[in-house]
């Protein structure tokens, strides 16, 4: 067989310079190469020959394209094909190193000129910060040489071929090359380059490299600096009075930097005519007695796993949404990024340094498609593959060695195991041994520092962290992380809760990045965002890419909010008597930044508030605070406490008065409301019932209309539109609810009405609630009862049969006319929550528009719960009704029916009809996080029981 062109064969490159470290605002010159480039997109990578890159080349005929971007999200009508969306699976034959000979090529060209003021000395680098997934590359015809490894930085020397006008570059891009079985990561597969291109001047003798050493003594309250640089050159300091020597060592007194005081010093290295900035931050990782800490403190991953996602321009971001990003995971207590899963723009790093982050920064590396295989010809495990395996380490390591936010570097991502995962760890090691290394897909943790696992039940971690877990002893004495938990996909996670108490009982287990920052929906003409599949792709794994935090526009989703008060970094739980006890979770810093408030609710009115002193505790210490005196307030209310910990001044990514954490202390619970005698009495009229405020059919015993509102049902109800959590994912060991929901016929229960009653004060219907073809159901009574203003509704359920599944939804749905449009209620809120996902649901008084209350997931499913409700009032201009649970429920109102959601692929699929469904849930099914991790806990299980419940229905004057 002839040789493999370039892009197959298994080099990482050739012609490109050392990788070194990145860093911004050198005095050296610099030119930005961004911008509209010429491009040409063909559908072979030997359909055109590379005559294009000579300087005279004519290509006033070809298209326009923006860099950093990619191909496939500009154009017009897939002019350019469209991006493809796989998880596992590669989306081409696996026959490594090959790959398809239909490979969309995009040809690139960019004129330019050198600035007057660019220097005549000295020499030049062309750097690309990223590129997918391989490119040629030439200056003014001549070849510089060729790349693969997508999200590295590649240079190249190229002042000898510099002009002062009209330089040409030429880039070959190939959308696949043998690279690309090294990053079969589980995100969009989308060609180009996608990061800054950028010429740099190189003044005569300036450094090529330099590695900024900064550790810290936490027993002496000193740090040690050494710069190593490869030409010789002085490290000034001034705000420590430092100038000496690359190379010499220097011990002076600071203060640490860490994620939570991110304190950093500025420094200049001047070498050859080169001033460089050094962003200094001293600090010490090691692991001691099994435990990780960080300048001789344990340290607790309050962590997300973040690719790189924009809707728009996918993997390319500029520093705009790069910052939003950081502060809003530093607003809703983040501490930790895992930058899953290769190294991201090196500015985000920057700003992890600046604002306080912890991250573990990982490899350009996965090999997960190698899985469905048996990992038969796993590069990992093949010699051959070894040094571009070896280069894309260095090219992690020697880009991101001066960021102190780096406290770990990650091999890369599922990737088996093998020989070549062994020799990137020694490397890293030799390079830089003060920082650990994170691999977890080898059981053994043999190349590792850390034991890594991807999500685990929390009953196994409860065994880990007790150190009772099999496996080899070295492990046992490692720390443990879990690098993935908590699948952030369309409701949910739930569980969350329960990880975080082990994660804070057990000092080996040092916490998780929940999977993941961003929803992956990407703009779409017609659906808003699209997902797998919505592009046209042979090839997809559906919405398994949006499962983040974040919905694709940034906007914060409930899974969000519920993570930021599960980690919040201040626990406010009741104390003894009239107090709170109050502890600090932080790693390092104490209260004194934080200002404490408190509120008095009755019947969820706030009655009075004001300050309240809380000493300034130390990191780990807690105190019990006293309350005032409970204000006045009505006889017989609920009342309740909530503390609210605030910043007390600005910080770089909050105002003064941004809430850090809370928490909610019961004073009294409510009296009991007194017994209202039956006094109306049923009243039968031809094929019509009258009871107090309402009309009923005499045959079924359903109401017609409650006061002046047509009404549908009430009907027992236990069917929801499955979340992504329900339908679980096929290698998952629990059940897959959703699926067996289907199976069983939950979706399509059937109501037989067994016996319509009346007797002097109530009426009674008694129905039996089944699916067709199965042999269990759920006996139901109804027990209508009034006083004249007010109507009762008692429902009691008996289940029969054999129910093998739990239920998704126990309670009843009514149906009410559209005009009812805004909400107001007594209970938790303000936003959607679930048994398993309830943390951040404060017990107040709120409102809503109706269209408000749902949450556009982006495969619609089960949204918008909110629960402990004691009393809702649905109200439109001419009118509504009041609902008053016996005990509290939860509502959700929307537009369509649970059908309708349950078939919608897209929220455009949901038009609202002329009815709002009312369901009033006695109890849910959890959420879980099954849609990649473990199912709903037993706690949280609605299996089939016994249950009775009361509603009472007020209808309320327009």
């Amino acid at each position: 067989m002839d040789a493999l062109p370039w892009y197959e064969d298994l080099s990482p490159g050739r012609g490109t310079l050392p990788p070194r470290a990145w860093y911004a605002g050198s005095d050296a010159a610099a030119l930005s190469l961004n911008g509209s480039w010429g491009f040409r997109l063909s559908p072979t990578a030997d359909a055109e020959d590379d005559s294009f890159a000579a300087p005279d080349f004519d290509a006033s005929g070809w298209s326009a394209i923006t860099v950093p971007g990619h191909w496939v999200l500009q154009g017009k009508e897939k002019e350019y094909g469209g991006p493809a969306y796989t998880n596992v699976r590669y989306p081409f034959p696996v026959d490594p190193p090959r790959v398809p000979t239909e490979n969309p090529t995009g040809d690139h060209l960019r004129r330019f000129d050198l600035p007057e003021d660019w220097p005549a000395d000295g020499g030049a680098v062309l750097r690309l910060d990223g590129v997918e997934s391989c490119a040629r590359v030439w200056l003014n015809g001549t070849e510089l040489g060729d790349f693969k490894g997508s999200r590295l930085a590649h240079e190249f020397a190229v002042g000898h071929l510099l002009k002062d006008r009209d330089n040409v570059l030429a880039l070959r891009v190939h959308q696949w090359s043998s690279g690309s079985y090294l990053e079969d990561q589980d995100q969009w597969w989308l060609p180009g380059v996608f990061r800054d291109v950028t010429l740099l001047h190189r003044p005569a003798g300036a450094p090529g490299d330099f590695f900024t050493h900064a550790s810290y003594d936490h027993s002496a309250g000193t740090g040690t600096l050494r710069v190593e640089c490869d030409v010789p050159g002085r490290v000034t300091v001034p705000e420590l009075g430092l100038d000496l020597a690359t190379g010499e060592a220097v011990t002076v007194p600071v203060e640490p930097w860490s994620a939570e005081v991110p304190r950093l010093y500025e420094g200049v290295l001047t070498a050859g005519g080169e001033r460089i900035p050094l962003r200094i931050g001293f600090r010490t990782v090691a692991v001691e007695d099994g435990v990780m800490k960080v300048n001789g403190r344990r340290i607790l991953f309050r962590g997300v796993n973040r690719h790189e996602f924009h809707p728009e321009h996918g993997r390319s971001l500029d520093l705009a949404t790069m910052r939003e990003d950081v502060e809003l995971m530093k607003r809703h207590n983040i501490n930790a990024v895992r930058t899953s899963h290769y190294p991201p723009h090196p500015a985000f790093l920057d700003l992890c340094d600046t604002y306080g982050l912890w991250v573990i920064d990982e490899g350009d590396l996965e090999t997960h498609g190698f899985e469905e295989l048996a990992w038969r010809g796993n590069p990992v495990d093949d010699e051959r593959w070894t040094p571009a395996l070896l280069d894309r380490a260095a090219r992690l390591v020697e880009r991101d060695k001066n960021h102190p936010s780096v406290i770990v570097w990650s091999l890369g991502n599922e990737c088996g195991t093998g020989a070549g995962l062994t020799a990137m760890a020694r490397w890293i090691r030799d390079r830089d041994p003060s920082r650990l290394v994170h691999y977890e897909g080898d059981r053994s943790c043999a190349d590792t520092d850390l034991y890594s696992r991807m999500y685990p039940t929390h009953a196994e971690v409860d065994e880990i962290g007790r150190r009772a877990d099999e496996g080899p002893e070295a492990r046992r004495r490692l720390p443990f992380v879990l690098c993935e938990y908590a699948h952030a996909m369309g409701n949910g996670p739930g569980g969350l809760s329960e990880y975080q108490r082990l994660f804070e009982t057990y000092e080996r287990c040092q916490g998780g990045f929940v999977w993941e920052w961003i929803d992956h929906g990407l703009v779409h003409p017609v659906y808003g965002h699209g997902y797998g599949g919505d592009f046209g792709e042979e090839v997809h794994d559906g919405n398994f890419v949006c499962d983040g935090l974040l919905f694709p526009d940034r906007t914060p989703s409930p899974g969000l909010v519920e993570y930021k008060k599960v980690i919040e970094p201040v626990r406010i739980t009741p104390g003894p008597g009239n107090s709170v006890r109050v502890a600090n979770g932080h790693d390092v810093v104490d209260l004194a930044h934080l200002a404490f408030t408190w509120s008095f609710l009755a019947d969820g009115e706030t009655l009075a508030t004001g300050p309240l002193d809380v000493p300034p505790l130390a990191a780990g210490a807690s105190a019990r605070v006293t309350l005032p005196a409970a204000p006045a307030h009505p006889a017989g209310a609920e009342t309740l406490w909530t503390v609210r910990a605030l910043l007390a001044r600005d910080t770089a990514w909050a105002p003064t008065g941004h809430e850090v954490a809370w928490g909610q202390i019961p004073a009294s619970a409510p009296a009991p409301a007194p017994l209202k005698a039956t006094r109306a009495r049923p009243a039968r009229s031809a094929d019509r019932i009258t009871l107090g405020p309402a009309v009923f059919d005499a045959r079924t015993g359903e109401p017609l209309t409650i006061g002046p509102l047509p009404v549908t049902g009430p009907r027992l109800d236990v069917w929801r539109a499955p979340t992504d959590n329900d339908e679980g994912a096929p290698w998952q060991p629990d059940e897959r609810h959703g699926p067996l929901w289907r199976e069983l016929g939950l979706h399509r229960m059937r109501h037989r009405i067994d016996e319509v009653s009346l007797d002097d004060g109530s009426l009674t219907v008694r129905t039996r609630v089944a699916p067709a073809a199965r042999d269990f159901g759920l006996r139901t009574t109804y027990r209508w009862t009034s006083d004249g203003t007010a109507l009762r509704l008692g429902v009691e359920v008996v289940p029969e049969g054999e129910w093998r599944v739990p239920l998704p939804r126990l309670g009843v749905l009514l149906g009410l006319p559209a005009a009812l449009d805004r909400a107001v209620w007594y209970g938790a809120g303000p936003g959607e929550a679930y048994p398993d996902t309830r943390a951040a649901a404060r017990l107040g008084r709120w409102e809503s528009a109706v269209d408000a209350l749902r949450t556009p997931y982006l495969r619609p499913q089960e949204n918008g719960a909110r629960i402990d409700t004691r009393w809702l009032l649905l109200e439109g201009a001419a009118g509504g009704v009041r609902v008053a649970g016996d005990p509290a429920f939860a509502f959700t109102a929307r537009r369509w029916t649970t059908e309708q959601l349950d078939a919608a692929a897209h929220d455009i699929d949901l038009v609202a009809g002329d009815t709002l469904w009312l369901h009033l849930d006695h109890a849910q099914h959890g959420i879980g996080s099954q849609s990649c991790g473990p199912g709903v806990l037993p706690e949280y299980r609605l299996d089939a029981a016994a249950a009775a419940f009361a509603l009472t229905f007020t209808p309320v004057a327009g």
